[in-house]
């Protein structure tokens, strides 16, 4: 009785021993952080004012010649982190199910219809899901040219229902 207590001992302590001095050993590719890459096409603040104050002229032609409203056009649109990773999901979900890899998303400027409801005429944006068809490996032509960047997948949901800017005409950044 003695041997299987010292046995149980040792056990519990060589446990608790690896638990604290090798946290990382076993641990599986979903508890293993991702490094954190540097996306391309990244721009200082600098840059986003210069690309924010060319757009006033459009703008001013935009709010003064076609909306109506005091106060001007919208001028950005806000979408939460979240609702955008769960859109992320989602549409490479949907992408999959249609028979298309998803590999990005295009954002499309657009503007609400003249409707109290839906913005009352206000630009925004939408996206939707891009990517090219799925193919089985055996498929494949000899000539499979690959663009960067898929098209619109047909049937893929897009997104919309951002934030309108606070005020709407404020300008880089809010």
């Amino acid at each position: 009785m003695k041997k299987l207590s010292i046995l149980i001992l040792g056990a519990l302590l060589g446990a608790f021993a690896t638990y604290y001095f090798c946290p990382n050993c076993g641990a599986t590719e979903d508890m293993v952080e991702a490094p954190i890459i540097k996306p391309k096409g990244l721009i200082s603040p600098e840059q986003a004012k210069i690309l924010d104050t060319t757009y006033n002229s459009r703008y001013k032609l935009v709010s003064d010649s076609i909306v109506t409203r005091k106060g001007g056009d919208n001028r950005s649109v806000w979408f939460s982190l979240t609702d955008v990773e769960n859109y992320i999901k989602y549409a490479d979900s949907q992408s999959t199910a249609l028979g298309y890899n998803m590999d990005g998303i295009r954002i499309y400027m657009a503007a609400y219809p003249d409707d109290p409801k839906l913005g009352a005429g206000y630009t925004t944006v939408f996206m939707v899901p891009t990517g090219s068809e799925s193919f089985s490996e055996g498929s494949s032509s000899f000539f499979n040219f690959k663009r960067v960047g898929g098209g619109d997948i047909p049937g893929g949901d897009g997104m919309n229902d951002g934030g309108l800017g606070d005020p709407p005409s404020a300008n880089y950044p809010q």
